[in-house]
């Protein structure tokens, strides 16, 4: 009988082992779900014999070796309770029983302009204040506003106002104006609004009907520039208008005034601010008709230093 060949030999013995390991391989890796491996072939072709040197490819993803995928709506392991008021007063023990509301009644008081002028012929004064109480949303507003000059009054006055929030940025007023001067006394019916405008510029518009079918109205804008945290530049513009002449009191129909002036303050606290600045004024209209009449300047630049107050 003629000998096997080398390859032939080979062949065989390699069949010979994989005979021989199938059943443990087998058994170890049945949950694999491995194809088993196909038997050698004996046929003397050298091309189709069984290449043993590669191992057989592993499919990972049936041996459970993947990622598992997350589980749809489930819910946490532990969840998290709701908070209590126990656990509130626990973490903020001041804000318990103790805790202290705001007060549904405030109240405000402002001195804007608490001023000397320098006047031609002597010395000036001048202020306008304003203050509130209530609440946020109903207020009692006064307003006054007045100048003296050398030791006599020439203009005072004093608005009583109820005041409603109609947007977090302007109140509705509605009230009484009395003039205590120039000239007689006398009473007015008011309504206006009063806020900040776009851009912060404080504005205050007033519309007044008086008696004998007197009208007027006034229109208030300021800004302030703060320079640094406690030098703040304000300018003010202040604009009068009548609807009839009054020569008793030496107004004319029309446009009677336009005051615009510029204050420097420095505010050591925000409730105490000294200032100094320049304040212009003119008559126009028949108002400066008046004024020339009674041999006053219808123009007027003054120098003025005070206080600003708050409490």
């Amino acid at each position: 009988m003629k000998p096997p060949s080398t390859s032939s030999a080979r062949a065989l013995l390699a069949c010979a082992l994989t005979l021989a390991l199938a059943p443990a391989w087998a058994q170890d890796h049945s949950h694999h779900q491995m194809p088993p491996p196909e038997p050698a072939t004996t046929t003397h072709d050298h091309a189709a014999t069984h290449d043993t040197s590669q191992p057989p490819p592993v499919d990972h993803a049936a041996m459970g070796h993947g990622m598992p995928a997350p589980a749809q709506n489930a819910e946490p392991r532990e969840a998290i309770p709701p908070i209590t008021d126990a656990d509130r007063a626990a973490a903020f023990p001041e804000l318990g029983h103790g805790m202290q509301h705001a007060p549904e009644r405030n109240s405000f008081v402002m001195f804007d302009r608490l001023e000397a002028v320098d006047l031609d012929h002597g010395r000036g004064e001048a202020w306008e204040a304003q203050a509130w109480f209530g609440s946020d949303l109903n207020r009692l507003w006064l307003r006054s506003e007045g100048e003296r000059e050398r030791g006599r009054t020439e203009a005072a006055d004093l608005e009583v106002l109820y005041g409603r929030s109609v947007t977090p940025w302007w109140d509705l007023v509605t009230g009484l104006k009395h003039d205590f001067k120039p000239g007689d006394s006398r009473d007015w019916a008011a309504i206006g609004v009063q806020g900040l405008a776009p851009y912060k510029f404080e504005v205050s518009a007033t519309a007044y009907v008086g008696g004998s079918g007197a009208t007027a109205a006034t229109v208030e804008a300021e800004y302030e520039v703060l320079l640094t945290n406690r030098l703040i530049l304000q300018p003010r513009v202040e604009i009068e208008a009548f609807g009839k002449d009054d020569p008793a009191r030496g107004l004319g129909s029309g446009l009677s005034t336009a005051e615009a002036g510029l204050r420097l303050r420095y505010e050591f606290t925000r409730r105490f601010a000294p200032y100094v600045g320049v304040a212009w004024e003119r008559a126009y209209g028949g108002t400066a008709d008046h004024r020339r009449g009674e041999g006053e300047a219808v123009e007027d630049t003054r120098l003025v230093a005070g206080l600003r107050l708050w409490f």
